[in-house]
């Protein structure tokens, strides 16, 4: 059984920071590429960030020059360091990875429960 468990969220003021944690545990085999995604009250859920085993990265357009993605691969955790927030980055926040569980296997999709961040003064 494969758990993604985030925390770190938070209300916080405009143009404050937050860092958002998300590890993995269980039985893993291999994690690639591990993604944060957000949903903002009214919102469909939006990626925001994406960081391969490698360390390459890649961001959503507003959150770009603001936001840090980095992972722990030892410690099969993804992190985002969120600085200069505004209030339209109040949401729930989730990571997202496809983890492979068993060597030879297709990966499978696993999904945090979320942590709210909230931006308002």
């Amino acid at each position: 059984q494969v758990q993604l468990v985030e925390s770190g969220g938070g209300l916080v003021q405009p143009g404050g920071s937050l860092r958002l944690s998300c590890a993995a545990s269980g039985t893993i085999f291999s994690i690639s590429t591990m993604h944060w995604y957000r949903r903002a009250p009214g919102r469909e859920r939006e990626w925001v960030a994406q960081i391969t085993s490698a360390g390459s990265t890649h961001y959503e357009d507003s959150v770009k020059d603001r936001f840090t993605i980095s992972r722990d691969n030892a410690k099969n955790t993804v992190y985002l360091q969120m600085n200069s927030l505004k209030p339209e980055d109040t949401g729930v926040y989730y990571c997202y990875a496809p983890i492979i569980t068993i060597w030879g296997r297709p990966p499978s999709e696993y999904w945090g429960q979320g942590t709210q961040v909230t931006v308002s003064s």
